[in-house]
């Protein structure tokens, strides 16, 4: 149900009763500036951003490295070779 600011500071208690049936939304003249919603609700969203939150790079070397451990996997790292590098010759 749709309630402007003015309504919504009267009715409170009427609008936190009214979550139960669906997503309270407050306006302030057309611009949506709230939502109250069930605490249910807000918890599965909490839910839902959390999985669906990008992992970032160090995050993911975090689990490799955590993985690595636990499996007790090295990785081996060839021995380096020199190379020729044109800016150091004359």
């Amino acid at each position: 149900m749709k309630w402007t600011m003015e309504e919504a500071k009267q009715q409170l208690p009427s609008i936190i009763n009214a979550t139960s049936q669906e997503p309270q939304l407050i306006y302030t003249q057309e611009a949506l500036v709230a939502a109250i919603v069930d605490p249910k609700m807000f918890q599965e969203f909490l839910t839902w951003r959390q999985q669906t939150a990008k992992t970032s790079l160090a995050q993911i070397f975090q689990e490799l490295q955590q993985l690595c451990t636990e499996e007790n996997y090295t990785l081996e790292i060839p021995a380096r070779s020199d190379r020729d590098n044109p800016f150091t010759q004359d």
